[in-house]
């Protein structure tokens, strides 16, 4: 009899330990490699089309997502082991710090402000504000907005710059996202739309748009894009830029800015220099 009970004490103890090892398990799944179905969080835009866009079927497609795919695949990671995570501009940094994400791929201009706060992989785009036009516009040149309607979303810093430096008579219309803002420029209620030209060219390559509009080509600033990591995390930053480096070289990097641009005609800068600006 009392042997009977030291084993029934044995197996409570075994079903503990098996539940503890597999809790432990499920705990370590995320952000650890390729093997053994573990994921990696990676940040992006869910509204830009060509950059970061969610699909009406839940799959991703953009510039920045091929970026990342091809990133992660480096990292030992397949497609279907990448955890897309929406991560808007103004919690970036905050989504990284606090290991909400591994890696942040959504327009992420690399300045010297956010280097205090995050490390930066990159850069592996470089971009320049400009202006989106109908394309019968007689608009050439950012002196033109003058008297007209020029669109941005609420809180963009890219309206405001063309209009205390460049065009103070341009009529500024603020909406809370860039769609409202094409939406705006394909019925004529504004006259040009402005933010990066890369931004501008995914809405431009949409099928609905097709045709109907152009980019003035005036390279307003230089936006160069980099993927955000944990600052102090410097190891990774090394097998991103390497990744990087690999997708320029193999000839990756031009397909993916020919897929998710080429319908715009985007005249995109060659790959930047990997590692530049990133220190």
């Amino acid at each position: 009899m009392k042997l009977r009970k030291v084993t029934a004490a044995s197996a409570v103890v075994l079903a503990l330990a098996v539940t503890a090892t597999a809790c432990g398990s499920d705990d370590k799944k995320d952000d650890s490699g390729s093997s053994g179905g573990k994921t990696i969080k990676i940040g992006i835009k869910y509204d830009q089309p060509g950059l970061g866009l969610k699909e009406p079927s839940g799959s991703f497609s953009g510039f920045d997502v091929d970026v990342a795919t091809y990133v992660a695949k480096q990292l030992g990671y397949k497609p279907d082991q990448i955890q897309w995570v929406e991560t808007k501009s103004a919690d970036r940094e905050n989504a990284l710090a606090r290991g909400d994400v591994k890696l942040i791929a959504a327009t992420y201009s690399i300045t010297d402000e956010r280097k205090q706060k995050v490390d930066f992989a990159g850069p592996y785009l470089l971009a320049h504000q400009d202006l989106l036009l109908k394309k019968d516009s007689d608009i050439s040149k950012a002196t033109d907005l003058n008297g007209k309607k020029l669109c941005s979303v609420t809180g963009s810093t890219s309206a405001q710059n063309i209009h205390d430096t460049i065009a103070p008579k341009a009529n500024l219309k603020e909406y809370s996202g860039y769609s409202e803002c094409i939406a705006a420029l394909q019925s004529g209620a504004v006259d040009a739309v402005t933010t990066d030209d890369s931004i501008l060219a995914g809405f431009a390559a949409q099928d609905k748009y097709k045709d109907q509009f152009k980019l003035a080509g005036l390279k307003l600033s230089n936006e160069n894009y980099g993927i955000g990591v944990k600052k102090g995390d410097t190891a990774t930053v090394n097998k991103v830029n390497s990744a990087l480096e690999k997708m320029v070289s193999d000839g990756s990097w031009q397909k993916a800015v020919d897929k998710n641009f080429g319908p715009a005609r985007y005249k995109n800068e060659k790959a930047p220099k990997i590692g530049q600006l990133v220190k």
